[in-house]
């Protein structure tokens, strides 16, 4: 059974993943050539990811313990993993702030 897994199903998870992947790039890009004003808040957010990657990478450190030697991984990956760990943290802060200040709005309407 572990070697049909290993051997069948992993590959295809990752060709429908790159499937997907290819799929949730290629079809906005494709609706927006007739609307090309429609890129504007794409790249708005994806430059808002960006700023928020680059505040994350600033306030991450660089250390590296002897358990991150074990998998090969150097300051500069320790930073870049650090500032995609905190760059996540802001974003689900300010997606629980959106949701209690949505609940509580709500409550009041």
């Amino acid at each position: 059974m572990e070697e049909f897994i290993s051997s069948y199903l992993l590959p295809a998870s990752y060709v429908l993943v790159v499937l997907a992947a290819a799929g949730s790039i290629l079809m906005p890009l494709i609706k927006s050539i007739g609307d090309p004003k429609s890129l504007v808040g794409t790249l708005v957010g994806i430059g808002i990811l960006v700023v928020l990657f680059l505040i994350g990478y600033s306030i991450a450190g660089d250390e590296v313990t002897p358990k991150y030697m074990e998998f090969d991984v150097d300051s500069s990956m320790s930073k870049f993993i650090g500032g995609v760990l905190t760059m996540f943290y802001i974003l689900l802060g300010i997606s629980l702030v959106g949701i209690v200040y949505t609940e509580v709005s709500k409550i009041f309407k």
